[in-house]
């Protein structure tokens, strides 16, 4: 998925400043996730399965430079056949996130994963947007997802989140001066308000829910059978003749 505007606003200091975070919690977390296949839909240009040691990764979206040009709500893999899709701002700016989630988990192959990245409302950065409404430039203009009720989504698709992270404390201000200025609160915010950083990222695994079959104790000793007792004759006659 391509964003209009939203790869211009990335060249800005607030952009880089955004990805020089995600690049490094997403290379922490793709490196350990296992699989053969890899898709990453949303920013071609910005390769987020460069640290992931699966041997197929794919860029998907609606323009070059994705290699698969296609709706992200209607993705073009069969069903189970992928073992991670990377989401990085893709939700902000989906018509229909839900059902986009839905494709998602309808690919992923049973304990496959899911990493998306968005936009904290409950922050300096939601705050900002808050003031700008639809009005305002990107990446204002998207809607904003709490982790808590991306949470709740996810776990209607039957996933489980197992990794997480927010980062971005510094405000969104527009000068790169400022923004160093402002990179104390980087190192505070992990401890002091980790949930009020601009930005989060969060790992989620597709679980199957399966029957469990249970088996007959093949192993228990067959209880062996009782003997006849002899029955002495009373009526008389002999078994001789």
């Amino acid at each position: 998925m391509s964003i209009p505007g939203f790869e211009q606003w990335l060249d800005t200091p607030r952009g880089q400043y955004l990805l020089a975070w995600e690049h490094r919690k997403f290379d922490q977390l793709v490196t350990d996730i296992f699989g053969y296949n890899a898709v990453q839909i949303g920013q071609p240009k910005q390769d987020f399965l460069r640290s992931s040691r699966m041997p197929h990764r794919l860029h998907c979206g609606v323009t070059s430079p994705a290699k698969v040009l296609c709706d992200p709500e209607e993705l073009p893999f069969a069903s189970q056949s992928l073992d991670l899709v990377i989401l990085p701002h893709v939700l902000e700016f989906a018509a229909h996130p839900h059902q986009l989630l839905r494709e998602v988990e309808r690919v992923l192959v049973p304990e496959g994963s899911v990493v998306i990245a968005g936009f904290n409302p409950y922050s300096l950065w939601g705050l900002r947007r808050s003031f700008s409404g639809n009005l305002g430039e990107l990446p204002w203009q998207g809607q904003y997802f709490s982790v808590p009720r991306l949470k709740d989504w996810l776990t209607l698709l039957s996933f489980e989140t197992h990794a997480g992270s927010f980062g971005c404390y510094a405000p969104p201000v527009s000068s790169d001066a400022w923004l160093r200025r402002w990179s104390f609160m980087d190192a505070a915010g992990d401890r002091w308000w980790h949930f009020a950083g601009g930005a989060y990222i969060l790992q989620a695994v597709k679980r199957v829910r399966g029957m469990r079959l249970i088996m007959p104790d093949w192993r228990a000793q067959v209880r062996p059978k009782k003997a006849m007792a002899p029955v002495s004759r009373r009526d008389g006659f002999s078994g001789e003749q």
